[in-house]
């Protein structure tokens, strides 16, 4: 999946479930074109919100207040590991084999020429600076401290937390946006043959 393509992802419908496909980098509100835009009609990246500021964001805001969250499913999701100074492209599976499903808000966009509605979705982000591997992917900040850099991970959800996330309150839904424990997931270079696991105490 590349941004502004289109891929499924599930959210709640009354109190049962549905698969929808929908373009991933949400449409903000009042947008002209599916392209998302600011305000002033410059380009946005909307493919991820980051949890801090997502309540109070004028393209997030009213679908996380709204209860507008979905589970985005992967197979695996990719990274850029810099511990040796380039970009290593990373790629993260589930340690069970079983797919990933992925914190997300979704929204409805209603094009103004043609009345077609189109579903779009973000992934949510978090803070990672303290959870090992996750924590070495992303190009260091040379004007951070190296225990500020402010490194972003996805939010996997576990399935007996998918009911929670789609139907429940914001005071239910919250807690759930945490990094996954080192167990979860194995990992390595995309184009090895084989996805290792590393000890987390090893050096990359």
């Amino acid at each position: 999946m590349s941004p502004l393509y289109r891929g499924p992802f599930l959210r709640a419908k009354g109190q049962s479930r549905e698969l929808v496909v929908g373009q991933w980098g949400m449409i903000p509100p009042n947008s002209q074109t599916h392209m998302p835009s600011a305000k002033d009609g410059k380009r946005l990246s909307t493919v991820n919100a980051r949890r801090e500021g997502m309540s109070k964001s004028w393209t997030y805001g009213g679908p996380w207040r709204r209860g507008q969250r979905c589970i985005i499913p992967a197979e695996l999701y990719v990274e850029p590991y810099w511990g040796t100074g380039k970009h290593i492209p990373w790629r993260f599976s589930r340690a069970d084999g079983e797919p990933w499903g992925l914190a997300g808000l979704w929204s409805e966009w209603t094009d103004p020429d043609t009345g077609e509605v189109i579903p779009s979705y973000t992934m949510i982000t978090q803070n990672c600076d303290e959870t090992p591997v996750l924590n070495l992917m992303h190009r260091p900040d040379p004007k951070r401290a190296p225990d500020m850099q402010d490194k972003r991970t996805v939010v996997p959800l576990e399935k007996d937390d998918w009911d929670a996330w789609l139907h429940g309150s914001i005071d239910q839904a919250d807690p759930l946006i945490r990094p996954p424990s080192i167990e979860r997931f194995t990992h390595g270079p995309l184009d090895a043959t084989l996805v290792v696991a590393l000890p987390v105490t090893q050096t990359l």
